[in-house]
């Protein structure tokens, strides 16, 4: 495993483009374009403000930076990089912008939701498309760029609204049964769209591409429902994370709940491997003195190596007691993810702070249980392969894969904290991002994985 030198960055933007040839990053408000496996300076562009949201075009040839508290959007050409585009959307203001499919128009939303503008950079013309839903995930597109799903709000009712991306027509227009819609996604073959509620109210619901609602789910009523929602990537499998800690598993013929996993604080089952991070000793030669560590050394946050040790069972999870009259508690699934297999479903329960839990879909039971030291912030599947990085804003980074797991510590003077990571199209780079600074982590790729070293754990038991 290899380490690039480290770059300056802002507000965590950096992002690898689609074709996995580039890599954009920001330093206030310049644009920095780099070759992915070279790292030199391609393009470097100057925009009218701080940046505080970059988007690659779907055929990495344009990259958008949003200015949100100027209403700006300005987007750069790759192959003519004396071309740009100038989006001002006036007093209006900008809360959101993100591509269409076709890497051609941008769809910008303007402040307190009142309606998304729709920029074509061919004709450089515009449409309106009114009533758009404040929520957490309100737009969505198919993964073949067809068809656009929106999520509306207007006369106190849920609607959403099926456009075709090709010339923005309206395709299909419906009301949901829904108290305050909360998200909207389509399944990755296209043909289904989960709509979730409020977390007041525990309710998925299911549609066709044509409008009719195929199924309608609630596992309880009278609590906090729906925290977090996730398609497998073969279609067949939506996982529903909720406030009450389980993640339910509902299948693609019936829409019926196939199977719950509870996340319990203490883990009983010997067939479970635990891996729990712990510090390494470190080594001190014979005859060495003991002085007063450097001023770097001695802060609280001077980084130490750490391994994975396996647990024996029953193992109790640290837990976190959430504050009971405070808004969003920290409770729940607040996190969860597929592998790109549709093998493995990866979770955190926000009350379990520090645990990623591992279940095999296959076999619908818990696999693996990860305990680091510290709370997880991030988690993201290897696109190629079940492998999994994890980051706790510490100076390590982690990987799971089926054969083990390890802790690596990132080189560099002073505290490279990973607070955020994205793994390149090929699964063979990881960008590693911090407050202010990001590197490259090169994986060596030799039979597809990391070779082992002293920080692997033992992995008979995980394969057993």
């Amino acid at each position: 495993m290899n380490f690039s030198e480290v770059f300056k960055l802002s507000g965590l933007l950096c992002k690898f483009s689609p074709d996995g040839k580039y890599l954009a990053s920001c330093v206030q408000y310049r644009l920095v374009v780099r070759d992915v496996n070279t790292l030199q300076i391609l393009q470097l562009y100057t925009c009218l403000d701080q940046i505080q949201h970059i988007e690659w075009s779907a055929d990495s040839l344009f990259i958008l930076c949003a200015m949100y508290k100027r209403g700006l959007v300005q987007v750069w050409s790759l192959e003519q990089p004396e071309w740009h585009c100038r989006i001002d959307e006036g007093s209006a203001g900008l809360v959101a912008s993100c591509w269409s499919p076709d890497g051609r128009h941008i769809l910008n939303t303007t402040e307190f939701h009142l309606r998304i503008t729709v920029w074509s950079l061919c004709t450089k013309s515009v449409s309106y498309i009114k009533y758009p839903k404040a929520c957490q995930q309100g737009i969505t597109f198919t993964r073949d760029g067809r068809y656009m799903a929106l999520a509306e709000r207007r006369d106190c009712k849920d609607y959403v609204s099926v456009f075709v991306c090709s010339d923005w027509q309206l395709l299909r227009h419906f009301d949901t049964d829904t108290q305050d819609l909360a998200g909207i996604e389509w399944a990755p073959n296209g043909c289904v769209l989960a709509v979730w509620d409020t977390c007041l109210e525990y309710k998925v619901l299911l549609y066709s591409l044509d409008g009719r609602l195929l199924s309608a789910y609630c596992a309880y009523e009278w609590s906090l429902g729906i925290k977090s929602v996730a398609w497998s990537p073969s279609s067949q499998f939506l996982a529903v994370g909720s406030y009450d800690g389980k993640v339910r598993i509902l299948n693609h013929v019936t829409w019926k709940m196939i199977t719950d996993f509870e996340h319990p604080a203490t883990i009983t089952n010997p067939k479970i491997v635990v891996y729990k991070e712990a510090e390494k000793s470190p080594r001190l030669a014979l005859g060495s003195l003991a002085f007063p560590p450097p001023r770097a050394a001695a802060s609280p946050l001077a980084s130490t190596e750490s391994k994975y040790e396996i647990a024996s069972v029953p193992v109790a999870l640290q837990t976190l007691k959430p504050v009971a009259d405070r808004a969003n508690p920290k409770i729940g699934i607040g996190a969860l993810a597929f592998s790109p297999n549709s093998y493995f479903l990866a979770t955190r329960n926000d009350n379990v702070p520090n645990a990623i839990w591992i279940w095999d879909i296959q076999k619908l039971r818990l696999f693996v249980v990860l305990e680091q030291l510290s709370p997880v912030r991030s988690f993201q599947w290897d696109p190629q392969q079940p492998r999994l990085a994890i980051c706790t804003g510490g100076s390590k980074v982690y990987l799971w894969s089926p054969a083990g797991c390890v802790s690596v510590q990132v080189p560099g003077e002073g505290d490279f904290q990973v607070l955020s990571l994205c793994w390149h199209l090929n699964g063979d780079s990881l960008a590693l991002l911090s407050k202010d600074h990001f590197c490259l982590c090169f994986l060596e790729t030799e039979a597809g994985s990391v070779q082992p070293s002293d920080s692997w754990a033992a992995t008979g038991r995980t394969c057993a």
